[in-house]
């Protein structure tokens, strides 16, 4: 139901502004939260109005069918300013083939806290303090020095040859870890994930290689029953939004002492 409401509202969208007759094989189309607000205002319902809504496609089945189509995705620029871009915006989470390893954690005692809930945030605090990920990453000087929302600087990048510049995009990364040669910066999950937009990956990646000489490593972290993966990506070309590829993946089950 949500899928066909936002479908119905960007069809407005799109008629409302002519966007049908752009083309996006010679630039990507701008358009603000004012004028997405201004097109449906007139929907009863919170899901085909509410621009925060209507603009969260995190996964490509996310698109409202007109970007299906026509083969679009959207990415913010600036505050309450978005491009409709042409291109894969997408990147695929592919399932681990790999034999789960067990893998014992490095703290003496059990953590009962750990077990109240089911939040990504906890998933991820629980692997930290494993040292699951130091030992994913063969860094054990990694702590904690990143997590919440923040807003990007300047930078620009392409995607199909098209320039792109974003400032002051708000970001937000489940946990950053800096050690004495890298930072690691993580997007989490607690379900299956099959495919995930780039930029969730991309702007932090870009915001804080901005402020570090040292080397800004992603990873996609996903808990689900019992089991931790972790998928290690990197960018090839740092001015590029689809040079993204991915370097090594881990599945474990955690083992208390």
């Amino acid at each position: 139901m949500a899928k066909k409401n936002i479908s119905g509202s960007w069809g407005k969208i799109f008629d409302d502004y002519n966007i049908n007759s752009h083309d996006f094989d010679q630039s990507p189309f701008l358009i603000t939260a004012a004028q997405i607000k201004k097109a449906c205002q007139d929907f009863t319902e919170t899901g085909q109005k509410e621009v925060r809504i209507l603009c969260k496609q995190d996964r490509r089945e996310d698109r409202p069918q007109v970007f299906i189509d026509k083969g679009l995705f959207l990415l913010p620029v600036v505050n309450g300013k978005y491009v409709i871009v042409k291109g894969e915006g997408y990147i695929d989470i592919p399932s681990i083939e790999a034999t789960q390893g067990i893998y014992a954690s490095k703290i003496n005692f059990n953590l009962d806290t750990s077990l109240v809930g089911n939040s990504e945030m906890q998933h991820l605090d629980f692997a930290y303090a494993s040292s699951l990920i130091r030992t994913f990453m063969e860094d054990d000087s990694l702590v904690l020095t990143i997590r919440g929302r923040k807003y990007t600087p300047k930078f620009s990048f392409n995607v199909n040859n098209h320039l792109i510049e974003v400032q002051s995009v708000q970001t937000e990364v489940d946990a950053g870890y800096e050690g004495k040669e890298q930072v690691v910066l993580i997007e989490a999950k607690n379900s299956k994930t099959r495919n995930t937009i780039i930029r969730q990956l991309y702007y932090p990646f870009r915001q804080w290689q901005h402020y570090t000489r040292k080397k800004v490593i992603t990873l996609f972290f996903e808990k689900k029953n019992d089991t931790y993966s972790i998928w290690h990506f990197q960018f090839e070309n740092l001015q590029d939004y689809n040079s993204i590829e991915l370097l090594k993946t881990g599945k474990f089950k955690i083992r208390d002492q």
